[in-house]
């Protein structure tokens, strides 16, 4: 059986900065909106859509995120044009420099309000030492 979803849900105290957060810089939209959970919702493509939940401590076995082992990789059409919106003209502060990587990508890092690093890059060519590690998708059976 396949599954049909996969989201991440972060334990945070944060949880009103990430829904601005998310809404203001990124678009989402809130789909699931309680005291102590909220469903944000990234229309990714026309057909995709990502989900991600933040949620409050709700039992002492619920510990809260760190900030530590977790990021986010957020594709768009231009780094270049979302670097400008966050770090020029919103003033978020840089966790990893707009740069080009041999690996196929252009992108930079922020963290969000809970701490998780938000990598924002768009696809360029790779470079011919990493083209060799690109394989195609295999088909699979439910």
């Amino acid at each position: 059986m396949k599954p049909t979803n996969v989201s991440p849900c972060v334990i945070t105290d944060k949880l009103n900065e990430c829904r601005k957060f998310y809404t203001k810089h990124f678009g989402a939209t809130i789909t699931f909106d309680c005291d102590w959970l909220i469903n944000l919702t990234l229309n990714t493509s026309d057909r995709d859509v990502t989900s991600i939940q933040f949620m409050s401590p709700r039992s002492p076995r619920q510990s809260l995120f760190q900030g530590n082992g977790l990021a986010f990789n957020i594709d768009v059409p231009s780094s270049d044009e979302f670097h400008k919106k966050l770090i020029i003209q919103a003033g978020l502060e840089i966790v990893m420099p707009l740069e080009d990587h041999p690996w196929g990508d252009r992108g930079f890092s922020v963290k969000d309000p809970a701490g998780i690093h938000i990598y924002i890059y768009h696809l360029i060519e790779p470079s011919d030492e990493y083209k060799q590690f690109f394989t195609e998708p295999e088909e699979t059976t439910s």
